[in-house]
């Protein structure tokens, strides 16, 4: 009898578990297929981008020409054991960032982008956001987020090939 009880309360514990993170689902901030920033809108866009980044469970890949600090910083903000690369343009201000990053966070990889890039490009996970703007700009001037259908696997490929 004390282990059907146990397993009961067990039973009855998920259930209440279950229901809780169900409605944490519900008021966790809903992430729009596609977002337009105004001109001034900075905070708009960066809170935007950051429940992106909040929102990954897996990886956080960046293909932006044009990163300093300010997106490492935002890159703080992801969840334990999420990677981060980057794929940017060389610069030695940013792998002195990008090197005192990492000696005190989880670290963000880099990989060299060439000069020829224009689009920018967020992977979440399996997602792919095509990026009006350098993140690091992002509500500065008109710009929009639009997330796209393309592979994340294809679009890295793409990434590679125009290296």
């Amino acid at each position: 009898m004390r282990i059907a009880h146990l397993e009961k309360h067990q039973i009855e514990t998920d259930e209440k578990i279950d229901a809780i993170l169900d409605k944490m689902d519900q008021n966790a901030p809903k992430i729009l297929p596609e977002q337009v920033f105004p001109t001034g809108c900075v905070w708009d866009a960066w809170t935007y981008v950051s429940d992106l980044v909040r929102c990954a469970k897996h990886r956080i890949v960046l293909i932006d020409n044009f990163v300093d600090d300010r997106v490492l910083a935002m890159l703080t903000k992801r969840a334990e054991g999420v990677t981060a690369t980057i794929h940017t343009r060389y610069s030695e201000q940013f792998l002195t960032d990008l090197k005192k990053h990492n000696e005190q966070y989880p670290a963000i990889a880099f990989i060299q982008l060439p000069h020829r890039h224009h689009d920018r490009f967020l992977i979440i996970d399996d997602q792919v956001f095509l990026l009006g703007a350098s993140l690091k700009d992002m509500g500065t001037g008109l710009c929009a987020i639009t997330e796209m259908t393309i592979e994340p696997e294809t679009m890295l490929e793409l990434v590679k090939i125009n290296r």
